[in-house]
């Protein structure tokens, strides 16, 4: 887990168990730290490749139901136009055209990766 999302665990652990050096709890206790946390957890969540929780995959569902109830009493749903567009294909579709997003930690790290990408040396 660490070297998918560090941050995350850390986040995770020192909200939960109020541990802010992680590093320091030997690793059997870190280990079952992680098995601890909530399934809704930043860490068990980058683990498993979720970006929403299931509460927000229903509620987001359960809108797009009562979006469509409300469209089909009305003259548009009669006609079969003007349909509301789901909230969930939005949400939950992957991106068809993947910008791939890095930030830098320093100005210094960032300096050297454009030099790099124009042409100089890195």
């Amino acid at each position: 887990m660490i070297s998918a999302d560090e941050d995350a665990l850390i986040c995770d652990f020192a909200e939960v168990y109020r541990v802010y050096d992680y590093k320091s709890l030997p690793l059997k206790t870190a280990a079952a730290f992680f098995m601890g946390l909530k399934q809704d957890s930043r860490c068990k969540m980058a683990a498993a490749g979720q970006k929403y929780t299931l509460t927000e995959m229903l509620a987001v569902m359960i809108y797009d139901k009562l979006a469509w109830l409300k469209w089909a009493k009305t003259k548009d749903g009669a006609n079969g136009r003007n349909m509301p567009q789901p909230l969930a294909e939005k949400l939950f579709a992957e991106s068809k055209d993947k910008n791939d997003i890095e930030g830098f930690y320093t100005a210094e790290d960032f300096e050297k990766e454009r030099r790099k990408l124009l042409g100089g040396e890195g």
